[in-house]
């Protein structure tokens, strides 16, 4: 086994930093892109810290660019350095100082670790209204309790359950456009209930929404799935929208926005099991 790209924790947690940012030579991105590609784990930290980032930056966005007031531009004069100090030197503090007052722990974290260098990551951009649609479809249905979905998948028998599945999954693919894949987080302690159809927008065509359920039907979970736009940010995010926290990303020509009312970490193991069985077109499948 080949030894890790890193001597200390510290070292790690620096040279992930400066992956994120976009700040390693391409020869040592390379080296931390197949280490964290045999590391899942640490993948899926590294995803957690610039979900955390660009919610920081939605939020803080229309603060960062308003002018410093002139009360904390004078705060910071006060602790300007001296004529003795170097001027590049100077310099640096000041911009510093100015940074932390003024954004106030919007923290660097760069665009979103996907490991496919082909694939350009997306800058910020607002939050699309299918993503508030994934939210409030989810905050309808979920409550259902005796018509939570249009097709449900449970049989009575196991070869019953198998044909809904398929049908449902050839339904959904025929009506969005896109392959429709019901994932299996059987793994993760969720059942699928099944699925239905939704509007997606004015002039787009449907939505769909799939539901699963954790056992004992304690907690439930949709996945939204769409044909997006060419205009649709690509990074893997977080948002929140009332008590529903949502992870949504692009892949492979289909949008995916999963929502619960999960804590964050949950959320994102389960995003994690669906990134890791979304469907593969042909034509960009390893060769």
């Amino acid at each position: 086994m080949a030894a890790p790209p890193f001597s200390t924790p510290d070292e790690r947690d620096d040279a992930l930093s400066a992956w994120l940012d976009g700040e390693l030579p391409v020869e040592r991105r390379a080296e931390v892109e197949a280490w964290l590609q045999a590391n899942p784990e640490e993948a899926a930290r590294v995803r957690l810290w610039a979900a955390d980032r660009d919610a920081l930056r939605a939020r803080l966005a229309s603060t960062a660019s308003e002018p410093v007031p002139d009360r904390l531009q004078q705060l910071v004069l006060q602790h300007a350095p001296d004529a003795a100090t170097p001027w590049w030197q100077g310099r640096g503090q000041w911009a510093a100082a100015l940074a932390v007052f003024a954004l106030g722990g919007l923290i660097g974290a760069g665009a979103m670790w996907r490991v496919q260098p082909a694939r350009p990551v997306m800058a910020q951009a607002p939050v699309g209204g299918w993503v508030q649609r994934a939210a409030l479809a989810h905050s309808v249905y979920v409550p259902e309790q005796r018509h939570p979905v249009e097709v449900a998948v449970a049989g009575r028998t196991a070869e019953e359950t198998r044909a809904q599945e398929e049908h449902l999954s050839r339904w959904l693919t025929r009506r969005l456009n896109v392959p429709v894949k019901l994932f299996d987080l059987r793994e993760q302690g969720y059942e699928l209930v099944g699925g239905r159809l939704l509007p997606d927008g004015p002039g787009a065509g449907p939505g769909a929404q799939l539901m699963y359920q954790a056992a004992g039907g304690t907690a439930r979970v949709t996945v939204y799935l769409r044909k997006p736009d060419e205009a649709a940010p690509a990074a893997f995010r977080f948002e929140r929208d009332g008590d529903v926290n949502l992870f949504y990303w692009v892949e492979a020509g289909t949008g995916y926005a999963l929502a619960g009312s999960l804590p964050r970490e949950q959320l994102l193991a389960l995003a994690e099991a669906i990134y890791r069985q979304q469907p593969v077109p042909a034509a960009s499948a390893p060769k």
